[in-house]
């Protein structure tokens, strides 16, 4: 077991590589998952399917679905935790935007797309997490939960993704939400198993 007592803390520059690179990793993420024209669960989720819906940016979208949930991190996970994940939500919104003018994919295969995005997003959430940042949302509340009641963040976020994917197989094709699924669950399986403070103590 890791004592906090014995584990360096963060120092601003570690934080600033561990925000950025944990917002790249979700950005590149979700520009593969959109590309595929797939889905993901949580408030980045909730974001894919306003846009599919409405042709509103992702980014912008996803910006405006976290702002109430900084005032419940603000009250219960203090303001360090805040303002990194408004510094990393921000970050996100403008990267995912920038993205597709850079990389064009010709053919993605939407099963490899569902393991690439669920690959790439649940490493960069994990290294969110581990300097003490988020993505928002139901990030923050399933910290939390953690926090309080030992609950395991990815378990509270694989249960809200099952029942936004319900809502999402009335809207969208079967194949297109089975996909999605399968990206979420490796996603969550990887903060599941990795984001654990008896092996990592982020401060």
């Amino acid at each position: 077991m890791v004592s906090p007592a014995n584990t360096a803390r963060h120092t601003p520059i570690d934080d600033v590589q561990g925000l950025g690179l944990g917002v790249f990793l979700c950005g590149l993420g979700l520009h593969v998952l959109t590309h595929a024209g797939l889905l993901t669960g949580q408030t980045a989720g909730v974001a894919v399917i306003v846009s599919y819906l409405t042709g509103w940016s992702f980014g912008a979208v996803f910006f405006a679905i976290n702002l109430p949930f900084y005032v419940l991190a603000w009250r219960r996970l203090g303001p360090v935790f805040t303002l990194k994940s408004l510094v990393s939500v921000t970050l996100l919104s403008l990267v995912t935007e920038i993205l597709p003018a850079g990389i064009r994919i010709d053919t993605l295969d939407p099963g490899l797309a569902a393991v690439i995005f669920g690959a790439l997003t649940g490493t960069g959430l994990l290294v969110l997490f581990r300097h003490n940042g988020s993505l928002g949302g139901i990030g923050v509340v399933a910290l939390l939960l953690q926090d309080t009641t030992g609950v395991k963040a990815g378990h509270v976020q694989l249960g809200f993704d099952a029942l936004l994917f319900a809502v999402a197989a009335t809207l969208f094709p079967w194949p297109v939400v089975a996909w999605s699924l399968a990206g979420a669950v490796v996603m969550n399986l990887i903060i599941a198993v990795n984001h654990r403070r008896d092996r990592y103590v982020a401060t």
